[in-house]
């Protein structure tokens, strides 16, 4: 058969009445008319409606379409023809016109289906197919049947056009594409690395990139001065709903510039991609310092669609009588509340008491939540006789109160859970009564991050990453509260709630840079173990330069709303970070284990000879998990032969052997005493004052399952 003359199914139009065409795809659906017989034919353009009738078919071509089941891939000849009026199907983009065929090839037959692919009606009138009952993870096993979905195929091709819209653009603006390794060294850049074992380097590991960092910036010093990249880029982890070990991200870095030439570029370049799909946003963005975004959301990724700003009212209780506030403000806490308007019909007293305080507030990490609600002038609640009319007053004109309104207030003496738990809240209430318009977008960005965050061990690490440059360059990087007072030069794109992407004005004076690894308490050796080649090129005329990266699944998934990233890429990973579709990751053959030298991993099936390269010392290194430096090793080795002897005269076995018995007797350890108590820090319930998030009086954790 001669492909070449093949015409697209969904391409057909009323140019092609009366004409001889030949078409080529799948059988989406069909139905036996006896004596006719009706197909949907599809392929990657749409789908058409073919007609085996005995008038124009052969009897042969009539029993061999008999024999057609959803799925077989065929070629069929035929004439085109206008459909009689009233038969016409709007589901369809050539539902006005059909095929009747006169020659048939059945190119490949079809197994049964383990799941439906159609999903556009024969009949006009009828109801749409649809896979939402079918497990993801199925899906993905058999994805190449799952991207034969017409829904799917629409996913990718706007995909396309989107990431054609980013090239496009970028060219023009006189932005080069350039591809970096996908093997480098690991470097620490927040999460775990991906690494590769090297044949060649035995021993030795190449890491999968977390992102292009290092070599955009030294491609700035290379003087290319406007680089791009859709890079593949690969995080190791914890799993989340709608993350990806392995990611595509568009990548920018430009040299001469500063914020303001990243903003308009950025927003030019997200109102492009948008419209795509049709969207249009508005423009020039909002902008929000991060300590705003924190102070009136709770959230360093703000959902902007609807109101329920932070309102601080810390100070309209200063003289309070309210015990429980009053506590508060003399430990230096703080209060904070929103006002949700004209929703008290919504929330009655018993859901804002039993439902919000008792449970949803507790859960959100909040020790407790105070409401109020608006009737007839005045405030009310179940407390409200605890306070002045002069608090009541200030309270009404602070959140500028009327009649229908509810009042949420959160105290505590940490200021992190007061902004926590009411963040959360804000987005509780605002998904439970129906106040976020799903049709808007609003872009904002986040600016002035902090450079540094605390460690539990005293010290500091990178917010962003350790190439940020800060906004003053006169700090002491030994001084950890002036460290932590420093603001970047960092910003996010947040839309909707969700990050579509960051990035900062990057360091590019050496001295500065050993400024932050200093601080962040790496020695000279570990900066030029770690980083020397990229310091080394600062001292041949670093440019000014900074950068963004956009994460493109994410905007795409956005753009398309559809319910998860996995949705817009080909073959995503599933919630485990599992393959279903090969098996990945799965074990490999014992012969390239040895060729990589990684045999031993279990300590099983030992190579000849590498027992010998193990000592105790390194055995009981790995096995307690604690590192040896080289100094102590003599002083360790002789602690471990001490051992080995005292053993072996406790147990009067060679010392060579493993002892049978402890030197001391064995005894069941418990605390003191034979009456349950409750611990003093339960009683005084401080139990769990360290704990991110609480639920009733229980350690609240993440999700495994979502």
């Amino acid at each position: 058969m001669n492909f070449s003359e093949r015409i697209f199914c969904g391409k057909l139009s009323s140019e092609h009445i009366g004409k001889t065409v030949q078409l080529c795809g799948w059988v989406d659906a069909y139905r036996d008319h006896g004596g006719l017989l009706f197909i949907h034919l599809r392929d990657r353009s749409g789908i058409v409606q073919i007609i085996f009738s005995p008038e124009t078919s052969s009897e042969n071509i009539c029993k061999m379409a008999a024999t057609l089941r959803t799925e077989y891939c065929i070629a069929v000849t035929g004439e085109v023809k206008k459909r009689i009026p009233g038969t016409e199907n709007p589901n369809i983009e050539t539902g006005a016109l059909e095929v009747f065929v006169r020659e048939l090839s059945v190119l490949s037959e079809s197994e049964a289906l383990p799941f439906p692919i159609s999903d556009k009606a024969m009949v006009a009138g009828a109801e749409d197919a649809s896979v939402e009952n079918v497990s993801e993870d199925l899906r993905l096993q058999y994805r190449y049947l799952d991207i034969r979905r017409p829904a799917m195929q629409e996913n990718l091709f706007f995909r396309h056009k989107i990431f054609q819209c980013v090239r496009e653009f970028l060219d023009k603006r006189g932005f080069v594409e350039v591809e970096t390794p996908m093997l480098t060294a690991s470097t620490p850049e927040g999460a775990r690395d991906y690494l590769v074992p090297s044949r060649v380097h035995p021993g030795n590991f190449y890491a999968l990139p977390q992102s292009p960092q290092l070599f955009k910036q030294l491609l700035m010093i290379g003087g290319l001065e406007r680089y791009f990249q859709l890079a593949r880029c690969f995080r190791d982890e914890d799993l989340r709903p709608d993350r990806q070990p392995e990611f595509t991200q568009l990548d920018i870095e430009a040299s001469f510039i500063d914020e303001e030439f990243l903003y308009e570029l950025i927003e030019e370049l997200t109102v492009k991609m948008f419209a795509v799909a049709g969207i249009e946003l508005p423009r020039p963005f909002p902008r929000m310092t991060y300590a705003e975004a924190m102070d009136s959301t709770g959230s360093d990724r703000p959902d902007l669609r609807f109101g329920l700003r932070f309102v601080d009212v810390t100070n309209v209780f200063g003289n309070t009588n309210y015990s429980i506030f009053k506590q508060i403000l003399q430990r230096g806490g703080c209060i904070r509340g929103i006002n949700v308007k004209q929703q008290s019909a919504k929330l009655s007293k018993n859901v804002l008491q039993n439902e919000y305080a008792k449970e949803i507030a507790p859960s959100f990490g909040a020790k407790g939540m105070t409401w109020m609600r608006a009737e007839g002038g005045k405030l009310e609640s179940n407390i409200v006789q605890f306070f002045s009319a002069a608090e009541l007053d200030e309270l009404k004109k602070r959140f500028e109160v009327q009649d229908g309104d509810v009042l949420i207030m959160v105290a505590d003496p940490s200021d992190a859970i007061v902004t926590q738990a009411l963040g959360q809240l804000r987005l509780h209430l605002a998904n439970r009564l129906g106040l976020i318009d799903e049709k808007i977008f609003y872009p904002v960005w986040i600016t002035h991050f902090p450079l540094f965050e605390p460690t539990d061990e005293g010290g500091v690490t990178s917010s962003h990453h350790p190439f940020t440059a800060p906004e003053r360059v006169d700090f002491d990087p030994k001084n950890v509260e002036e460290l932590l007072s420093l603001r970047s030069r960092a910003y996010d794109l947040v839309i909707n709630g969700e990050e579509l992407g960051g990035g900062s004005i990057r360091i590019n004076n050496r001295e500065v840079q050993r400024k932050i690894f200093a601080a962040l308490g790496l020695t000279q050796e570990e900066m030029k173990e770690k980083f020397g080649f990229f310091l080394r090129a600062f001292d041949f005329g670093a440019p000014p330069h900074g950068g963004l990266a956009l994460g493109m699944d994410r905007a795409v998934s956005m753009i398309l709303r559809t319910q998860s990233i996995r949705e817009v890429i080909a073959f995503p990973k599933n919630r485990s970070a599992g393959c279903p579709l090969t098996g990945a990751p799965a074990g490999v053959k014992k012969e390239q284990l040895a060729e990589l030298g990684l045999l031993n991993l279990g300590g099983k099936n030992i190579l000849p000879g590498e027992a010998q390269k193990e000592t105790l010392l390194d055995r009981v290194s790995w096995v307690s998990r604690i590192g040896i430096a080289k100094e102590e090793r003599s002083v360790m080795e002789e602690v471990l032969r001490e051992a080995q002897k005292l053993a072996a005269e406790v147990n009067n076995l060679p010392v060579d052997d493993e002892p049978i018995r402890s030197v001391v007797d064995a005894a069941g350890i418990a605390r003191p005493g034979l009456t349950a108590k409750k611990s003093e820090l339960a009683e005084k319930g401080q139990l769990l004052k360290s704990a991110p998030a609480v639920k009733g009086n229980y350690f609240k954790v993440a999700n495994i399952l979502e």
